[in-house]
């Protein structure tokens, strides 16, 4: 792509995300200082051109470490914990000084991926930074390592930057790491490692590339950032991944200069619920349905009744997601429930009129709407590469 359409492209960027690795962020005598001012001072300079910025920030853990002196990652959750409760304060202690010296204030927010999954936390969480992007003050967010769990963990920060992207409507995804972009093999181990400028589309090759190339204090390597870039391509915005070590990269950026690797985004937009739905819910069953009910959704745009459900694995409540798959286990779609577990057990395979006889109510005569329902076609492709479980 030549230097102008990378500086159109960025002309209509009125707010950013941008995630920062912890292999950015932190020194061998802890968090890095030089880093983090030159990082802020270009946030900044990008406020005072009034293009909104949120960070999403890792290097809670990594700063606890080097704190108390601890060469290695804990391995228990208990101590990652505490690993990054005592982090967190000088990370966010580094931005308020940092940002402080350019006039700007700065405020956390820590998530777990339940806050994200329902609807109303998942409004309240948008409204909450929209109300301080109008204040001119930049938002932190991290994962809250202190108390989340795997079953509300978001994965690592590259996934939360994605969601952070669907949520507050941004126009541009930046990941930050600590080498130069997206290369065709591990560039810390091979010399003629060729730098990739531009990917118009994530594949199965593109996942190869990304795939030998490690992640080392932070949780998410290259390939966590690549599934992110693909996930906010599908809402239609670009990402880039570029080495936040490089002083000044964020002006280089948004002065058009070919720095890292652009992430084009698809083709039409996926809209903003059905995007939440199909990535930031976290789905907690299967339905599998049958060959009716398969060409029905998958080629007729319906939605799913009773009559075709053959059998519900696991447990889950109204509103919550699931993945539908057919009788052979190859998944579907993913969709939102109208139903409890146990009641789509007692009407599967029944017609819509007889809900109501069956269970004593009726919410709806459709266990999932077409419009809470997500292809996997719609985001995979014929490559099959997102996961709607990441």
């Amino acid at each position: 792509m030549e230097n102008l359409d990378r500086k159109g492209l960025l002309k209509r960027v009125k707010r950013v995300v941008i995630k920062i690795g912890s292999g950015v962020l932190t020194a061998n005598s802890g968090l890095n200082a030089a880093v983090i001012q030159g990082i802020s001072a270009d946030v900044c300079d990008l406020r005072g051109r009034g293009i909104e910025v949120i960070l999403v920030s890792s290097g809670a853990i990594a700063s606890g470490l080097k704190k108390i002196g601890m060469k290695k990652r804990p391995q228990s959750v208990s101590q990652q914990q505490a690993m990054a409760a005592i982090g967190q304060s000088s990370l966010m202690l580094a931005y308020e000084n940092a940002f402080g010296q350019c006039g700007y204030k700065v405020a956390q927010i820590l998530l777990t991926r339940d806050d994200l999954t329902h609807r109303r936390r998942y409004l309240n969480a948008r409204n909450t930074i929209l109300t301080l992007l109008s204040w001119k003050i930049i938002p932190i967010i991290n994962e809250n390592d202190t108390v989340v769990v795997d079953e509300i963990k978001f994965g690592d920060n590259d996934n939360l930057s994605a969601m952070v992207t669907n949520l507050t409507d941004a126009q541009l995804l930046i990941n930050l790491t600590n080498i130069d972009g997206l290369f065709d093999k591990d560039p810390q181990e091979h010399a003629d490692a060729g730098l990739i400028r531009l990917v118009e589309r994530v594949d199965r090759k593109i996942l190869r590339f990304a795939s030998s190339i490690p992640g080392f204090l932070g949780r998410g390597g290259m390939a966590s950032k690549i599934k992110a870039a693909q996930k906010v391509g599908l809402r239609g915005v670009p990402a880039i991944i570029a080495n936040g070590l490089k002083p000044g990269i964020l002006k280089l950026i948004f002065q058009g200069a070919e720095e890292g690797t652009l992430f084009l985004p698809g083709g039409r937009p996926m809209c903003s619920r059905k995007h939440w739905i199909a990535f930031t819910k976290s789905p907690k069953g299967q339905i599998v349905v049958d060959s009716g009910a398969e060409r029905a959704i998958l080629n007729e745009g319906k939605s799913l009744l009773p009559s075709g459900i053959r059998e519900v694995k696991g447990r889950f409540s109204l509103g919550n997601s699931v993945v539908l798959v057919n009788e052979s286990g190859k998944e579907l779609a993913v969709g939102m429930v109208n139903y409890h577990s146990g009641d789509i057990r007692a009407i599967m395979g029944a017609k819509s009129s007889e809900i109501a006889s069956i269970l004593g109510f009726k919410h709806d005569d459709e266990v999932i709407h077409r419009d809470n329902l997500v292809l996997a076609a719609q985001i995979e492709g014929d490559d099959a590469l997102c996961d709607f479980r990441i």
